[in-house]
């Protein structure tokens, strides 16, 4: 069994070369990274940030001007016969979006990068907010039915952009399926782990992972995914509705109060990064364009900005209109970055464990060790040390479930997208269920398969290269539908309005009248 392992931690450290050849390219050779200033700037960072700008220009800023709107639009959503609320919609995007990687992703960017890469999450976010609102409503414009429910996204808006090309479906649906099945031995890991760390802060006492404990929790995970996702979206919804806040709120609450019982250290958290996001800590043997690299690389494995992977929840809501649907997204990925991934660059910031006397210990501990030392150090006294390391192993687990969902839900209304043949559709549920199983066995059997969490980076960084060119393509009509849904003059939005046929918003205005 550790030949096979071995095995798979080898070809994934393979290709975590050829992943870093995606995001460094073409930093990697010397008379490119030799050019002043553009040499730090790989094409990835390019393409995500400038593609963040553009479009923020292009809108007139419509993730700040419209902010309030998506507000107001969460605060006014209800239940729908057909399709999901446009709330749902936001808490099962976001239970995509806040995963492991909102503390794993921001903990190794600041191991590589130093504070500084936390100032460059939140630009990428900023301008990754305009990425979000285009992608979103192209998915709400292009987003068909099925029964009753609203199905969308990439692979849909894809095929139409591409003249109604079935390979671009088809294809940019096994993307899909590859990167969920990238993502899913981590995430199963990082569920079943979670209830060990849980019992083990409970109970005081180290427990086996061959344990039943673990066995039990490997049991139970894999029944109620089957149970939940099986049923259609709205029973994920469900379960999302249910869980998001809860995990929200417990982490944020959490680690506020870390940040308040820490006060004093707040004004030179903010000195760390606004001042290493230019000239990184010594102690990281960074420099600017790794402090750069690592908040746009984080960033992106965070919110998913541009990576079109939050387009089908965004293509499941019953908006009033397709904008409505691209505010509201845009208020996930500011959620995410700049508030859920900020409160934990506070906490590993924050707590110096980096600037001890024991900070070569520090880069040789695991992503969540670290994390959770950064926190023990702000907390005050053992027993607020326990339910600290309790109240953020009970979040964590919950990241990974909730992203197990996801991935789930989305990966079978991919499968659909290439055929509605219940054999095939049956075989890509059972795949999914195996790759699942695979990464909690992997935690049962206590081997380190850390080299998994460098495929996240590739399939992520290989489905933006799909999704970004189609935005720009498709961007035109995301146009018109701003300047529609800007004007206010209460007219329905339609194909006449766009440009381009779109039937089920035809439809939907009829039965207005």
């Amino acid at each position: 069994m550790q030949a096979l392992f071995d095995a798979i931690n080898a070809v994934c450290e393979k290709i975590q070369i050829i992943s870093d050849l995606f995001w460094d390219f073409p930093t990697n050779f010397d008379w490119y990274a030799n050019i002043p200033i553009l040499g730090n700037f790989s094409l990835a960072i390019i393409l995500l940030i400038g593609s963040g700008i553009y479009f923020s220009c292009r809108l007139g800023f419509i993730q700040v001007r419209q902010f309030k709107h998506g507000l107001n639009v969460l605060r006014k959503s209800k239940a729908t016969a057909i399709g999901i609320s446009p709330l749902a919609a936001f808490f099962l995007s976001t239970a995509m979006r806040v995963g492991p990687g909102n503390i794993l992703g921001v903990t190794g960017a600041i191991s590589v990068g130093g504070p500084g890469a936390l100032f460059w999450m939140w630009v990428s976010a900023f301008f990754g907010m305009a990425t979000a609102y285009t992608e979103s409503t192209l998915s709400q414009i292009f987003k068909e039915k099925k029964d009753d429910e609203y199905i969308g996204g990439l692979s849909f808006y894809g095929k139409k952009l591409l003249k109604g090309s079935v390979a671009a479906g088809v294809v940019l649906s096994l993307m899909y399926i590859i990167y969920a099945l990238l993502c899913f031995p981590a995430q199963g890991f990082n569920t079943v782990s979670s209830v060990g760390q849980i019992a083990e802060v409970l109970t005081g006492k180290t427990i086996d992972t061959n344990s039943a404990l673990y066995w039990i929790a490997f049991v139970v995970l894999i029944v109620v995914v089957i149970a939940v996702t099986f049923g259609g979206i709205k029973k994920v919804t469900k379960v999302t509705d249910f869980l998001v806040p809860i995990m929200a709120v417990i982490y944020v609450a959490t680690v506020l109060v870390l940040i308040l019982v820490n006060f004093t250290r707040i004004p030179w958290f903010f000195y760390a990064v606004f001042t290493e996001a230019f000239k990184p800590e010594a102690v990281f043997g960074g420099a600017f364009g790794i402090a750069l690299a690592q908040g746009v690389k984080r960033g992106l494995m965070s919110n998913e900005a541009g990576q079109g992977t939050i387009t089908m929840p965004a293509a499941a809501s019953d908006a009033e209109h397709p904008c409505d649907q691209g505010c509201v997204q845009a208020i996930g990925v500011f959620l995410d970055t700049m508030v859920i991934c900020t409160l934990t660059g506070f906490v590993v910031v924050m707590g110096r464990v980096w600037q001890t006397d024991n900070s070569a210990a520090w880069f040789d501990m695991g992503k969540l060790p670290k994390y959770l030392a950064s926190a023990t150090e702000l907390a005050p006294g053992t027993a607020f040390n326990t339910v600290v390391s309790l109240l953020i192993s009970v979040c964590f687990g919950l990241f990974a479930f909730t992203c197990l969902l996801g991935f789930m839900s989305f990966a079978e209304i991919c499968a659909n997208r290439i055929s509605q043949n219940k054999i095939f559709i049956n075989v890509i549920r059972v795949l999914c269920l195996v790759v699942i199983s695979f990464g909690v066995l992997t935690s049962i059997a206590g081997l380190d398969l850390g080299a998994l969490w460098n495929l996240s980076d590739f399939a992520n960084i290989l489905i933006a290269y799909c999704n970004i060119p189609l935005l720009y393509i498709g961007f035109k009509y995301v146009k018109k539908a701003t300047n529609h849904f800007e004007k206010k003059d209460g007219t329905p939005f339609t194909s006449e309005v766009i440009g381009i046929d779109v039937p089920l918003w035809d439809d939907k205005a009829k039965h207005k009248k």
